[in-house]
């Protein structure tokens, strides 16, 4: 059979011998049982789809000026959405990963709520007792959920070393197991061991930024004695850069830890808010662990059972699922300002699709005299208008992307483009091709052969 290029859009009895398709299934690498006819109708979608695809690279290249003009507005349209999801989504994600670096599975057990708001009625929490070094013990012992139980204090002041001053630095003092909850990896040197802990050996862990300003170089810092209230502190490790924290959580980098009983020597522990940390064992869900410590905290303190609570379990997850809450709001908004820009795209490509139909009716009126059908003249249409919006969206994305690593290496905070928000990328190209090319779609499939033909 001798195979005519029109072939495609015959509306008459196929002229296809579809036995010949089978050896192209096969040679494909589809499976034998697959009927021919199947086979020949995939095959004729993708040479609709390359067809497509050709006229739109021969229209983008014909006619530059024009093609750029009403790819602009798609391009912006697809940056100023993929860009604002990718920043909010990088903004929540660092939160998140900042929130989880304080303990995943793990409570706090504080005076304080830590859920605050405009109504907060701090005025309730002031006067609860604090946490005391005694009650890790008794919780350790009662609870069966628990894997590691701490205990912390917190103190801003000065460090330092040699005339060089650093001002409001973080000073911990943190007890055993406080290193099996917060999984902390040195740069430089070791952490505090168990008997340093027990005798309250004048040794610390310091941030990289504390080490950096005072030594020049962090790993100078290693074995050299500092002092905090004129108490002098060995280094014997330095804690591997964390980065900037948008949070504040616990500021790592510039951060002194202790061992609590020489912190407890340098300050007064009621008067630095000291936390309870527990983390719950594997497998354990944050309810049951939530409930067991409620009755063991209840039963230290020995609150009777028509009492309320003098004391507050801060679970990280919760606070985690608050702030995925907060910005589904900023999602929706960011992905409305974009759209409000694609709409200047649509109407571009929406344009040039309205000339490409009227350049091409000659072309059209031709098709449909050899039998091409108005649903394959649709289809063509549809699919130029998508591919000239995917290109458009392509040169968004790509500009997104260099913007995110520029960012990134810029301001040290980073910017993550999703493999979501590239799948979002394609649909909502596609999308708006279709839109933007339904009308002139549909007036060239409705278009009459003879007119169309004899139209210059």
């Amino acid at each position: 059979m001798r195979r005519n290029e029109d072939a495609t859009y015959s509306s008459a009895r196929p002229m296809i011998n579809f036995s010949t398709f089978k050896p192209v299934c096969r040679k494909a690498g589809f499976l034998p049982s697959i009927p021919p006819y199947l086979c020949a109708m995939f095959r004729r979608t993708l040479e609709i789809v390359s067809n497509s695809f050709k006229m739109a690279l021969q229209e983008l290249w014909k006619n530059k000026l024009r093609t750029f003009l009403s790819l602009f507005g798609v391009t912006i349209g697809i940056f100023c959405i993929i860009g604002v999801l990718a920043t909010v989504n990088s903004l929540q994600r660092n939160i998140q990963n900042e929130i989880a670096a304080m303990g995943n599975n793990t409570i706090y057990i504080d005076k304080w709520v830590w859920a605050g708001g405009p109504d907060y009625p701090w005025w309730k929490y002031v006067n609860r007792p604090v946490a005391k070094f005694q009650e890790v013990k008794e919780v350790k012992d009662r609870s069966h959920n628990a894997a590691n139980v701490a205990l912390f204090i917190k103190a801003q002041d000065n460090v330092e070393f040699g005339g060089s001053v650093l001002n409001n630095t973080a000073i911990y003092g943190v007890t055993e197991e406080y290193f099996n909850i917060q999984k902390l990896e040195m740069a430089y040197g070791r952490q505090i061991s168990d008997a340093e802990f027990s005798y309250g050996t004048n040794i610390a862990v310091i941030g990289d930024e504390i080490a950096t300003k005072l030594f020049s170089e962090a790993e100078l810092a290693l074995n050299k004695e500092i002092q905090v209230k004129g108490r002098k502190i060995i280094v014997g490790g330095i804690i591997k850069k964390q980065g900037k924290q948008m949070t504040g959580g616990w500021d790592f980098d510039k951060s002194v830890i202790l061992p609590f009983q020489f912190a407890r020597t340098i300050y007064n522990e009621l008067k630095t808010d000291p936390v309870i940390i527990v983390k719950g064992k594997e497998g354990v869900p944050i309810p049951a662990l939530t409930d067991e410590l409620e009755g063991i905290m209840r039963g230290i303190r020995k609150i009777s059972p028509t009492d309320e609570s003098n004391f507050a379990l801060n679970n990280m997850d919760d606070i985690s699922g608050q702030v995925s809450e907060a910005f589904v709001g900023l999602n929706i908004g960011g992905a409305v300002i974009g759209g409000i820009s694609l709409i200047v795209g649509l109407f571009g490509v929406a344009n040039i699709m309205f000339v490409t139909v009227r350049e091409r009716t000659p072309q059209i009126g031709l098709k449909k005299a050899v039998g091409a059908k108005s649903r394959i003249i649709l289809t063509e249409f549809l699919l130029e208008a998508a591919f000239l919006c995917i290109i458009g969206g392509l040169i968004g994305l790509l500009l997104v992307v260099a913007l995110s690593i520029i960012l990134t290496k810029a301001l040290e905070f980073p910017v993550y483009v999703s493999v979501g928000n590239m799948a979002w990328t394609f649909l909502i190209c596609i999308l708006v091709g279709i839109i933007a090319g339904i009308i002139p779609a549909i007036q060239a499939a409705k278009m009459d052969p003879v007119v169309a033909i004899r139209s210059k």
